[in-house]
């Protein structure tokens, strides 16, 4: 019998992403391919044959070949500062015009572009890049940044860039009702069994979903069974209320969902949250969801517990476009 395979997220989220107010700042170059398209949430794509008035039209951030001396960079402000655990520099598609090195340095700093007086520190060396590919670097420096330069050696074309980490995050949250499952209040994903269609952290996003691919989509499963995905709180409390919002989800959301939650010491590995979470308590029931429809309840089986994990299981595979469980910390 083969081992079942779960996607531990470790509680990290992409603090590039523009959804949270991530910006590009500056950039040396973007003849090719603006900038801005190395942060778009999305995965990359290859539109074959489709060319604009530069060339041929790329989904990333692509420079003109360097004729002179010194390499291209770009400045990123995140729209969180915080701490970066592991990166990724994709070059999805580009094949012949990927720099042949990369490297990235990061700073604090409250202007919006740093100034000459901001002391950027090299946060990964210069590493080789590959046509095609993800390049991932574990990030040892774990100070808290607002500002990252990508800097690409000469010139060419990077699909995105995911610096994976958590952000700085003031956890006085007083007595005021809050979404515990809110990224910008310091939700974060844990493990889940599948994302196959959409990333796990999309559910716990700001705002209403733009689209199917901004939010939690698993595969389609063809067996009886369940599909799941465990939350770390922003802060412990007691919750009220909750919303299963499966915006853009019309012919592929889940047929019925359930929820689980536990106050756990926030020490544990994420391998023993997944192993406990089988025998948390219910949340709430099992209830038939619809599609394209925030689904309004009331927490009526927990509400006088203390909890810190959510799990959300949906029955048996689909997509959900936000979790928001509101509350008071405790």
């Amino acid at each position: 019998m083969s081992k079942k395979k779960y996607i531990f997220l470790n509680g990290l989220i992409d603090l590039a992403q523009s959804r949270l107010g991530s910006k590009i700042v500056f950039k040396t170059d973007e003849f090719f391919a603006p900038a801005k398209r190395i942060i778009n949430p999305w995965q990359p794509v290859f539109k074959e044959g489709v060319f604009d008035k530069h060339g041929k039209w790329m989904d990333g951030w692509e420079t003109r070949r360097k004729r002179g001396k010194g390499h291209d960079y770009l400045i990123l402000k995140l729209g969180k500062p915080g701490k970066i655990y592991k990166v990724d520099i994709d070059t999805s598609y580009f094949s012949g015009n990927q720099p042949n090195k990369i490297s990235l340095q990061a700073c604090s700093s409250n202007k919006k572009v740093p100034d000459k007086k901001s002391k950027w520190v090299t946060i990964l060396k210069k590493k080789n890049t590959n046509p095609n590919s993800h390049h991932f670097f574990n990030i040892k420096n774990k100070s808290i940044f607002s500002h990252i330069k990508l800097n690409i050696y000469p010139d060419g074309g990077v699909a995105r860039i995911r610096l994976y980490g958590s952000i700085k995050i003031n956890k006085n949250f007083g007595r005021k009702i809050l979404n515990f499952t809110s990224v910008l209040n310091g939700a974060t994903p844990i493990a889940c069994n599948n994302e196959h269609f959409g990333r796990a952290e999309n559910i716990l996003a700001p705002g209403t979903g733009k689209n199917m691919g901004d939010g939690w989509e698993t595969r389609r499963s063809r067996g009886k069974n369940s599909d799941w995905l465990i939350i770390k709180c922003a802060t412990a409390g007691k919750i009220n209320n909750i919303q299963i919002d499966t915006h853009h989800f019309k012919g592929n959301y889940p047929d019925k969902c359930s929820l689980q939650a536990a106050y756990l010491n926030t020490k544990a590995s994420s391998k023993t949250i997944v192993k406990k979470s089988k025998k948390w308590k219910l949340l709430l029931n099992k209830v038939k969801l619809h599609a394209h429809k925030i689904h309004y309840f009331q927490n009526k089986l927990m509400k006088n517990n203390k909890v810190n994990y959510i799990k959300i299981n949906i029955f048996p595979d689909g997509g959900i476009s936000r979790i928001r469980a509101f509350g008071k910390a405790e």
